[in-house]
């Protein structure tokens, strides 16, 4: 035995097996359910339960707070872990292109706004974060044929630093960690506004040398 397939050393005797396309795409199918979209699928899950949780009896029970910490917790780490594994393992898919980024502002928004209306947290913090996000997402659009803005270490660092945040704020903190919530918050606001321009700046750079770059084609 020579270990080379009889297709690939050109035989054509062997008539097709049936259903090898099918099976074929029955594999790729089969593709969408890895550990990455799982963890995905599992922070969108979380998204209406969080929000059961923090508003339950009221939303200042600090026993139902502590388990919509922990559903926000969950939902962080399944962030940092599925974006991760589908890089490293080559799990990327378009369901996931379109899923994780939907998951994170999904858990992200509904916190802030869950807070806000509690009057946890004032609105114009929600509306800056979520103002920054919605904007910079619109931005990525408007320049994509030109390139795609790569995530920034500011950009990470921001994340952290409004998981952390709004983490705090979740749980009912009283003295000096409630104190030190309200800063790191601060953090987290100043971040947002800092890596939101710069994601300006990159993408009129961007755009600009992409339209230099047609003009100098024609």
């Amino acid at each position: 035995m020579t270990g080379v397939p009889a297709s690939a050393a050109g035989g054509t005797g062997r008539r097709p097996v049936p259903g090898a396309k099918l099976g074929a795409a029955a594999v790729d199918q089969a593709s969408l359910w890895n550990i990455a979209n799982i963890l995905t699928m599992i922070r969108l899950v979380l998204v209406p339960g969080f929000v059961l949780l923090l508003l339950a009896d009221g939303g200042y029970d600090p026993a139902w707070r502590a388990w919509a910490w922990a559903a926000f917790a969950v939902a962080m780490i399944t962030d940092i872990f599925d974006g991760h594994l589908a890089r490293t393992y080559n799990l990327v898919t378009d369901f996931g292109k379109i899923a994780d980024p939907i998951a994170d502002k999904a858990i992200m928004g509904s916190a802030l706004i869950c807070l806000s209306w509690l009057g946890d947290l004032p609105w114009w913090v929600t509306g800056v974060i979520l103002g920054r996000e919605l904007g910079i997402t619109l931005l990525r659009f408007w320049v994509i044929r030109y390139g795609v803005i790569p995530a920034s270490r500011g950009g990470k660092l921001k994340t952290l630093a409004q998981g952390t945040a709004v983490g705090m704020y979740v749980l009912a903190l009283t003295g000096a960690l409630a104190t030190m919530r309200f800063w790191v918050m601060a953090i987290a606001v100043v971040l947002t506004v800092v890596t939101g321009l710069d994601y300006i700046r990159q993408a009129i750079v961007l755009r600009r040398r992409g339209i230099a770059a047609e003009r100098a084609a024609r």
